[in-house]
Formats: C-alpha cells, sequence, structure tokens
C-alpha cells in the first residue's frame, strides 16, 4: 500500500536558503502542533514562511487527502535556491560592488503516523 503524503510549496521566498535551512532543522520529524508552536516562538523572517506552508500542508491533508491533523507529523522539509537578484552598491573612487539578494523555495511533507 502507497503511504499518502500532503505537500504544499512556497516559491520564490526572499530568504536567504541557509537560514532557511536552519528552521528547517527544527521542525523536521515533529508533530504537526509541536512543529507549530516551534515556529510561532522562533523570531525571524523564515519562521514565518514556514508556518504558513506547514499550515497549508495541514489543510491540504485534511481536504484533499482525509487525514486525521492530530496523527500528522513533519515527515520531510527543504528549503532550496532561488533565483538570485545582483544588484550594485556604490563603493569608494567611483567603484561598485556587487549584493547578492537571494531567494529561496520552502517545502513540507505531511505523513500520518500509525
Amino acid at each position: 500500500m502507497e503511504e499518502i503524503k500532503a505537500t504544499a510549496t512556497a516559491k520564490y521566498i526572499r530568504v536567504s536558503p541557509l537560514k532557511a535551512k536552519r528552521v528547517a532543522d527544527l521542525i523536521r520529524g515533529k508533530n504537526l502542533n509541536e512543529a507549530l508552536a516551534i515556529l510561532r516562538i522562533t523570531n525571524n523572517k523564515p519562521a514565518r514562511a514556514f508556518e504558513k506552508v506547514v499550515k497549508s500542508a495541514a489543510a491540504n491533508a485534511e481536504n484533499n487527502h482525509y487525514m486525521r491533523p492530530e496523527k500528522l507529523y513533519v515527515s520531510e522539509v527543504w528549503a532550496n535556491e532561488g533565483p538570485i537578484m545582483k544588484r550594485m552598491k556604490a563603493r569608494s573612487r567611483g567603484q561598485g560592488s556587487i549584493i547578492l539578494k537571494r531567494s529561496s523555495h520552502l517545502s513540507v511533507v505531511l505523513k500520518e503516523r500509525a
């Protein structure tokens, strides 16, 4: 029997993938309510984005796959690198340096515990 999983993805989030991966490591393998509690008390931008993605995956699990929310856990979570915007910043002696504005694609997979 194939295991049912609910997914959600947020693309082009304006946050560094390195910072997003730190938050992803906090919630990997946790129960749904525990993961949401961790994200609520984590005070940074990737946590807000991951909270929305986890809630969306939970809604997909409940409405599309008829899974019970109290049995859900975060099976997989990852933050991939999105496109990078390159900007210039003026420096001394008429020079310029490149500023990299990174973005991320955040994904969450929820499964039901046996």
